[in-house]
């Protein structure tokens, strides 16, 4: 009989493996311009597809590997906050929508954040911070009371799991596996057939780049949820997923651990605080940014060239740090992680973050035009 898994030296190999996933991420991203916020502005103000399709690349990515792994059972993420049986379409929704809106106004989201932070942005800096703090209050804080009772509240319960194959599968008489292998395969596809339309970013390194950010996805699954998964804690016997602050399968998701990232700081030298597969994940995106922008020769200082400009991104960092929360992750956390699992809170939460975001710019597109027309 094989011993006992120590948990500590699991949690160890975790918080290690997410940091070396963060720094891939946080390479890749910086060196490709990565963005989904860049992606939206790009599409409105100058018709260029080229970072719409980086993202949907990465999206197709972790969709197809994640649904064969779980078809396969390599992988169980029927624990995971996304796929749990209750549908939070008003936090889902209105989080997205205050997220994307905020993404807009402080240049972009929590993980472009990160990567500008790791590439000597001082504004970054001021944005993760705000966005932490914000968050922190939004989990557990002045804010988790009015999250919890006026938008948690209005949630439904399902019968299954909120993803697709398993919510198609109570409906028709095919096996969820089946259903599953179909999505994962067909809805890829779908999104390669549009993606390919353009030769020259097929050849791109941009194109590299987003399937890379798609397997670090895969990645942190299988990392949560086989390698960090115990079937028996010692503690107390039960089923158990080591070094993750929601206690269940995560990938990677950059709003709650900027939070817990700043628990951990501030109480590190309580025994319950401990470092964490988001807050790892976190740090690696930090040093592989800095990492790729010094091999690059991208390093440089960047602060804040206006009061106005401090506003917005202040205000922007606080709407990411409640909407991030709220809508249960940003654009990594729902846009990637999320939708891999085909989960229906996830496409509530993406829709609700493109919506505020072609909202936010809009409103700085009619602005811009409003002072070229004053005398």
């Amino acid at each position: 009989m094989n011993p006992a898994p120590d948990p500590a030296q699991v949690a160890n190999l975790v918080t290690a493996l997410a940091f070396f996933l963060g720094m891939a991420f946080g390479s890749v991203a910086q060196a490709t311009r990565f963005c989904t916020m860049g992606a939206i502005t790009d599409v409105m103000t100058y018709g260029n597809t080229d970072r719409l399709r980086a993202l949907l690349m990465a999206i197709a990515t972790a969709i197809v590997v994640t649904q064969f792994l779980i078809a396969f059972e390599v992988l169980d993420l029927s624990s995971s906050i996304y796929t749990v049986p209750r549908l939070l379409w008003a936090s889902c929704l209105f989080g997205g929508l205050v997220f994307g809106g905020g993404m807009v106004l402080a240049s972009g989201c929590t993980s472009k954040a990160l990567i500008r932070a790791g590439s000597g942005n001082l504004k970054a800096v001021a944005v993760l911070l705000i966005a932490g703090f914000v968050g922190q209050m939004t989990l557990r804080g002045l804010l988790a009371g009015p999250r919890v009772n006026l938008l948690d509240a209005l949630s439904m319960p399902l019968s299954v799991h909120q993803d697709l194959p398993s919510w198609i599968g109570s409906f028709i008489a095919i096996s969820p596996r089946t259903i599953r292998m179909i999505l994962g395969a067909s809805i890829p596809a779908a999104l390669l057939l549009w993606i390919a339309r353009d030769r020259s970013f097929v050849r791109s390194r941009d194109f590299l780049g987003a399937i890379v950010i798609g397997l670090v996805v895969c990645g942190g699954w299988y990392v949560t949820a086989r390698i960090g998964f115990i079937a028996e804690h010692p503690d107390n016997l039960e089923p158990a997923w080591v070094a993750t602050n929601s206690h269940r399968p995560e990938s990677l998701s950059f709003i709650a651990p900027l939070a817990f990232g700043m628990e951990l700081l501030s109480l590190w030298s309580d025994a319950n605080t401990r470092l964490t597969f988001g807050v790892a994940a976190a740090i690696g995106v930090l040093v592989g940014a800095f990492l790729s922008a010094w091999r690059r020769h991208d390093l440089r200082w960047e602060t804040f060239p206006s009061v106005e400009d401090t506003a917005n991104h202040f205000v922007g960092a606080a709407m990411m740090g409640f909407g991030g929360v709220t809508a249960l992750g940003c654009t990594i956390g729902e846009g990637i992680s999320g939708l891999s699992t085909l989960a229906a809170n996830s496409m509530l939460a993406v829709a609700g973050i493109v919506a505020g975001a072609v909202l936010a710019v809009r409103y700085q597109m009619w602005r811009l035009d409003r002072e070229i027309e004053s005398p």
